[in-house]
């Protein structure tokens, strides 16, 4: 009886030290071996705790408010004050900087499914790809968590961006009125544009996120594009009883002078939220972070 007793005690131990190895060893693989990342290209191996990734598109503020090391940027990231310190000692590269980028020593490249070398860069790391609207701005956030191996901070952050969003939202209705109509526009190359509610800018802030009311001219104007080219004459009619402006400093601006801008309902009622377009521009967590706080201060005074 006493060796039966023994033997079932010394089969639970085994089970429990299998058990304990199997996490120790699942634990040691996370930390410095690979996981296997389910692209919309198929399965790729990455590193479980990647340390020099090279972002070539508009995910570098995901990976940065993930807490995840950025050595090579896209050059619209690099300038992009708000990504200073996480950019500190990363270098600028694009997908043409094959050399440049195989110093950086990367274990890990992110892009969009637009850029080029690929058949290059695969051979210098691991490279995942995004298809620019496939996911919706969050979920995006989400799937690079997955990439990173930080699918639960990542998570968490998406649950409590929602509910600070929609909280704002809710206070600011309430402060200008639920029809009261909001428009982003900005300046590019000579030409304006104003957008849907998907295209950065503080766009999906605004519009999914708060709730806040596009114009029923920008929305079947961007309703295919995301955004819409128009003139300056043309933009009263595309301007909403607020107009949040993405401007860019050293562009040019010369329409704000005209009588047609300074005509406009929102611009003569001191309406107009000036926006650096550097800071506005993508729609990654550490912008979007930005962009809801910019809007907090603006519209609710905090």
């Amino acid at each position: 009886m006493k060796k039966v007793l023994f033997l079932g005690v010394l089969s639970i131990i085994l089970v429990l030290a299998a058990c304990g190895g199997t996490k120790t060893d699942e634990s040691a693989k996370k930390k410095s071996g690979t996981i296997t990342y389910q692209s919309e290209n198929g399965k790729i191996k990455v590193p479980a705790n990647p340390k020099r990734v090279v972002v070539l598109s508009s995910y570098t503020g995901d990976a940065l408010k993930l807490g995840v090391p950025v050595v090579g940027a896209d050059s619209w990231s690099m300038n992009n004050p708000n990504f200073d310190k996480g950019l500190k000692n990363a270098k600028e590269v694009s997908d043409e900087d094959i050399e440049k980028i195989i110093a950086l020593k990367p274990d890990l490249i992110l892009g969009l499914s637009t850029v080029k070398n690929q058949d290059k860069l695969k051979k210098i790391a691991p490279l995942v790809t995004f298809t620019y609207g496939k996911n919706n701005y969050l979920d995006q956030h989400i799937e690079i968590g997955k990439v990173l191996n930080k699918e639960k901070e990542a998570r968490a952050w998406v649950s409590d961006f929602k509910k600070r969003a929609a909280k704002t939202g809710k206070e600011i209705k309430a402060k200008i009125g639920a029809d009261t109509s909001v428009s982003v526009a900005e300046s590019f190359e000579k030409q304006i544009y104003v957008f849907g509610d998907s295209w950065g800018r503080g766009t999906e802030v605004l519009y999914q996120a708060m709730g806040l009311k596009m114009p029923e001219s920008v929305k079947k104007a961007a309703a295919k594009a995301g955004y819409y080219a128009v003139s300056t004459e043309q933009l009263a009619d595309y301007t909403g009883d607020y107009m949040v402006l993405s401007r860019y400093e050293k562009a040019e601006n010369a329409f704000m002078k005209t009588n047609a801008y300074k005509e406009i309902p929102a611009v003569k009622n001191d309406h107009v939220l000036q926006v650096d377009a550097n800071k506005f521009y993508f729609n990654d967590a550490m912008t979007l972070d930005y962009q809801l706080k910019t809007f907090q201060n603006y519209f609710l005074g905090e």
